[in-house]
């Protein structure tokens, strides 16, 4: 058993993977016998992970560094690029001017 965001984390990683047609095996905290250890799993184009709600006697198990370890695999994956348009630049383009040929100034 994990936490709920690690758990969220595996599978949106897993995902990516899939997507990807890559598979890695990464290692996620895990309650085992009242204490904590690493579990390894295998996440890719083949896995089959199930998620269950558990109600144990013991706190959220919560770990920001695996967390963080499993979303940079999804961004090395996903990357996400950033365009940053000052506004003077967004008033030339208007109605009329987006069914014409761009000029090549900025």
């Amino acid at each position: 058993m994990t936490g709920d965001d690690i758990a969220s984390a595996l599978l949106s990683c897993g995902r990516a993977l899939a997507e990807a047609g890559e598979a890695e095996a990464v290692t996620v905290p895990s309650w085992e016998q009242g204490a904590i250890t690493g579990v390894m799993i295998l996440i890719g184009p083949a896995s089959q992970i199930v998620v269950q709600d558990a109600h144990i006697d013991v706190e959220e198990l919560i770990d920001v560094t695996a967390i963080a370890r499993l979303q940079a695999i999804e961004r090395r994956l996903r990357p996400v690029a950033a365009v940053d348009v000052d506004s003077k630049d967004r008033e030339r383009w208007d109605a009329d001017s987006r069914n014409q040929a761009w000029d090549g100034e900025m």
